[in-house]
C-alpha cells in the first residue's frame, strides 16, 4: 500500500492535496486538528473541508485529529502507516504574523517544533518518503521593502530607472521577481516569520544532513475557491467575501498600493507533485504567481467590484504591520529551471473568479 500524509489537510493547500493526491496513493492520511478555529474564529474553521474530503473519499481517506505538537499523537499514526508513506505534505501551521505576536510561544511551538517532530519521525519511520514543507516568503523579512520601488497610479513597481533589463538584479531580485538567494538576515521577520525560518532551515538541514529528500517552498500568496479566508490570514479571499456580502475591509497601511503574486492552489499541488516525482534534497524554491498572477490590494479590489458588482467599504487605517512587504512578486526562475515541464493555469483574474463562485456555493 502507498500513502500520503498531509498535516493541515483542513486547510486550503492540505485540503487541495488530499484531493490532488488520492489517485496517486492508495489512501491518504490527513492531520488536523482545526486550530485556525481557535486562532482566527468560528468564520475561519476547517471542519467543512474535513467534512467534504470524508464525503467524497470515504475509506481512502483516513484522518486524525492530532496535535502535531503532541509528539506520543505523532508518533503513533507514523508508527501505524509508516511502511505505507511514501510522501509527506506538510501545511500545518499558524499562518499570521499578527496572530503570533498575541502567543508567541504557540506559534513557534506549531510552527517550529511541530516541523521538527514531523521530521524526525519521517527519519524514524519512513526514512525514503518524500517530505515538502511549506514555507512563507516571510522568511525574508522586510527586506524587499528596501528593494527601489516607484508606485504607479494603482501599485508599487520596481523603480524602473533602476531595473530596467532581467540584468540588473539588487539584492536576489530582478524584474522576474524575489529570488531565493535574498537573505534571510538583517531584517524584521514578525515573530510569524522567525518560526518559519526556524522551520525552513530545519527542514534543509534534515535533507542535507541526514539525506532525506526534503523540499522547502517559500510560499508567497496561496489562494483558491477552498480558502477560509479572514483578516488576518488569506487577503485575497477574504477580500472577496466582504465585497460580495458588502462588509468592511481594512486596508493597513500604503493606501492599497501594495502587491502580492498570488498562485491557485491547483498549480501549487502541481509543483508538489513535481517535485515528489524527481526531489532535490535540501532544496529550497519560491512558489508564487510570479509575473503571470499577482495584483495590488487596489487592483484585487476592482476585479472583485467587477466580477460581483457591489462597490467596495474600505477603510484604510494608517499604520502598516510590522514586517510586511510593500511589493513582492516570486522569481520561479529556479523551479522552471530544474523542472522545465511545469507551467501555470491560473491567473489572478480566473482565482478571484473562482474564490466568488466558491463563496457563494457556500452561502
Amino acid at each position: 500500500m502507498k500513502a500520503c500524509l498531509v498535516t493541515g489537510s483542513g486547510g486550503l493547500i492540505g485540503s487541495e492535496a488530499v484531493r490532488h493526491f488520492i489517485k496517486d496513493f492508495d489512501y491518504v492520511i490527513g492531520i488536523d486538528n482545526n486550530l485556525r478555529e481557535y486562532m482566527f474564529g468560528v468564520e475561519a474553521s476547517t471542519e467543512w473541508n474535513v467534512k467534504e474530503l470524508h464525503s467524497l473519499f470515504d475509506e481512502k481517506y483516513i484522518h486524525y485529529k492530532a496535535d502535531i505538537r503532541n509528539m506520543d499523537e505523532i508518533e503513533s499514526i507514523f508508527n501505524k502507516h509508516s511502511v505505507d508513506i511514501c510522501a509527506i505534505i506538510h501545511c500545518a501551521a499558524c499562518p499570521s504574523h499578527d496572530w503570533a505576536k498575541k502567543e508567541p510561544i504557540t506559534d513557534f511551538d506549531v510552527n517550529a517544533r511541530g516541523t521538527l517532530l514531523l521530521l524526525e519521525m519521517t527519519r524514524k519511520y519512513c526514512p525514503e518518503a518524500t517530505f515538502i514543507f511549506c514555507s512563507t516568503n516571510k522568511v525574508y523579512g522586510d527586506r524587499p521593502n528596501y528593494l527601489p520601488l516607484a508606485k504607479t497610479s494603482s501599485r508599487f513597481i520596481l523603480d524602473p530607472n533602476v531595473f530596467i533589463n532581467e540584468d540588473v538584479i539588487i539584492d536576489g531580485t530582478s524584474l522576474k521577481g524575489v529570488s531565493e538567494n535574498m537573505s534571510i538576515d538583517q531584517s524584521i521577520h514578525s515573530l510569524f516569520g522567525t518560526s518559519k525560518v526556524a522551520a525552513d532551515v530545519i527542514t534543509q538541514e534534515y535533507g542535507k544532513y541526514f539525506g532525506i529528500k526534503t523540499g522547502v517552498f517559500r510560499g508567497g500568496c496561496l489562494t483558491g475557491g477552498h480558502h477560509s479566508g479572514t483578516e488576518l490570514h488569506g487577503f485575497l479571499a477574504y477580500l472577496g467575501k466582504c465585497i460580495l456580502t458588502k462588509k468592511e475591509y481594512n486596508i493597513f497601511g500604503r493606501g492599497g498600493y501594495t502587491v502580492r503574486d498570488n498562485i491557485h492552489s491547483s498549480d501549487v499541488l502541481n509543483v508538489f507533485e513535481t517535485f515528489i516525482k524527481n526531489p532535490k534534497a535540501g532544496n529550497v524554491y519560491n512558489l508564487g504567481g510570479g509575473t503571470h498572477s499577482n495584483c495590488s490590494m487596489l487592483e484585487a479590489i476592482k476585479i472583485f467590484e467587477d466580477i460581483t458588482g457591489n462597490k467596495a467599504i474600505i477603510n484604510y487605517v494608517d499604520e502598516a504591520r510590522v514586517g510586511d512587504h510593500m511589493w513582492y512578486i516570486s522569481d520561479m526562475s529556479k523551479f522552471k529551471k530544474d523542472y522545465i515541464n511545469w507551467e501555470y493555469t491560473y491567473d489572478i483574474n480566473m482565482i478571484c473568479n473562482e474564490i466568488i463562485e466558491s463563496l457563494k456555493s457556500r452561502m
